[in-house]
């Protein structure tokens, strides 16, 4: 590798990582995310051209910050040139101007924004990515575009829609924010707990199609849940106070140390009580009973993020799957379904009441379920059913839901998984028969 590509290599690594700040501090400074996240890739084409011959600054971060400063002042005296010149002209013609004045001498005076200011500029871009103005899926992108430093390709691959699909995602995303006039900031009062719900709502949606691929080839994607936990842990930092917050981050950090357990030696699905706990990484579970204490202490302790932290630390503290305390979970998430009136929670609440009390006990709250509208389609409804019935002696009826399940999931792992459990029950059906 030449020194030339290794400058390369590094340009690329650190304007990864300073890139959130640096389109946060621009966008304070233009109102503007799109010509913020534009402003930010002229910095980083400086530094191409720049640092393979005149070396890496002592504190490349701030270098790429005070050269995308300066051309986004730049950029605001034209406009202030550009509405000078248009006020003139309105005048001379007797036309009435209405247009909006750069306010370039209240940026002057922020340009040299402390620490706390590049914070609390993060914390305002985190909202204004995750504004309920967008779309849920333009949300997805818009932050991983600009607060996890992925590129359109990234985001395409990790999602597998086409890459044209998500740049229009994106280009739409920043072009409707402009046009609705989204302003950066936070939102106070009332309405900022529900704005914090789906800052939180998107960045558990990244880090779950991590978990749990939604489709393709691979079972896990751990690349998207590094880059939720990211995002998580910078939120925790920007909002310490708020324990939703800290028990979203909980949830992760408990579910993302069973990553190296959920996939065989071949990449094949590992499920829950069949996992080598010792591949358990410890010290996420650590942060994330940490990061549990502080939402519990907060009071957050029956937050929806919270209470599904506590489920994950419940597995956390089993040393094997029989030592599992299923009531508690069963009784967490039946508080949690009190809460969110979800078939999902539902659900999960079946399998850990078939866990503590045996697979009638559980089948008897999923049967419910079959009716629901929002459970047409779901592949896991069918999944567990026919679990339960495998459970239950019922090996026809399980291997028809195991079929079922496969049909409906567009994970190819998680298909051939579901297949050969269908195959599994209807051999044992035959052994029963044959017995």
């Amino acid at each position: 590798m030449t020194l030339t590509s290794e400058t390369h290599r590094t340009i690329e690594a650190v304007f990864r990582i300073e890139s959130p700040r640096l389109i946060a501090g621009l966008a304070h400074i233009v109102r503007d995310v799109g010509v913020a996240e534009e402003l930010a890739q002229d910095a980083l084409v400086a530094a191409l051209e720049q640092w393979p011959t005149a070396g890496i600054p002592d504190r490349p971060g701030a270098w790429l910050m005070g050269t995308a400063k300066h051309r986004a002042i730049d950029l605001l005296r034209r406009r202030q040139r550009l509405y000078e010149k248009q006020q003139a002209l309105g005048r001379a013609l007797e036309v009435e101007q209405d247009l909006a004045r750069p306010e370039i001498e209240a940026v002057l005076d922020d340009v040299d924004a402390d620490e706390q200011a590049i914070q609390d500029d993060l914390l305002r871009l985190v909202f204004v990515a995750c504004h309920p103005v967008l779309q849920p899926t333009a949300r997805v992108a818009l932050t991983l575009r600009l607060l996890g430093g992925l590129t359109t390709d990234e985001i395409a691959r990790a999602y597998l829609v086409p890459v044209p699909t998500i740049a229009q995602r994106i280009v739409r995303a920043k072009r409707t924010l402009a046009e609705a006039h989204v302003a950066f900031e936070v939102p106070r009062g009332p309405e900022l707990a529900s704005r914090l719900a789906d800052v939180l709502d998107v960045i558990y949606l990244i880090f779950n199609e991590g978990y749990a691929a939604t489709a393709g080839e691979d079972w896990t994607r751990p690349a998207l849940c590094e880059d939720a936990l990211r995002l998580g842990r910078m939120l925790a930092q920007l909002s310490p106070t708020e324990p939703e917050v800290h028990g979203l981050v909980a949830l992760m950090e408990l579910q993302a140390s069973r990553l190296r357990a959920r996939l065989g030696p071949n990449g094949e699905p590992v499920l829950l009580l069949d996992q080598d706990r010792g591949r358990w990484d410890q010290l996420l579970i650590r942060r994330g009973l940490a990061a549990l204490d502080r939402a519990d202490a907060l009071g957050g302790a029956n937050g929806p993020y919270a209470l599904q932290a506590a489920i994950a630390a419940c597995h956390a503290r089993a040393r094997t799957a029989e030592q599992t305390d299923w009531p508690r979970i069963a009784g967490l998430y039946a508080t949690l379904a009190e809460q969110t009136h979800s078939p999902v929670i539902e659900l999960n609440r079946a399998v850990a009441v078939a866990m503590a009390f045996g697979p009638a006990a559980g089948l008897e709250v999923v049967e419910p379920l079959r009716n629901e509208p929002a459970m047409q389609g779901y592949h896991l409804l069918p999944a567990v059913r026919g679990d339960l019935l495998a459970k239950l002696g019922r090996y026809a009826e399980a291997a028809g839901e195991f079929e079922q399940a496969a049909r409906l999931t567009r994970n190819l792992r998680e298909q051939r998984l579901l297949q050969a459990r269908a195959e599994a029950a209807r051999d044992a059906g035959r052994r029963t028969r044959d017995g």
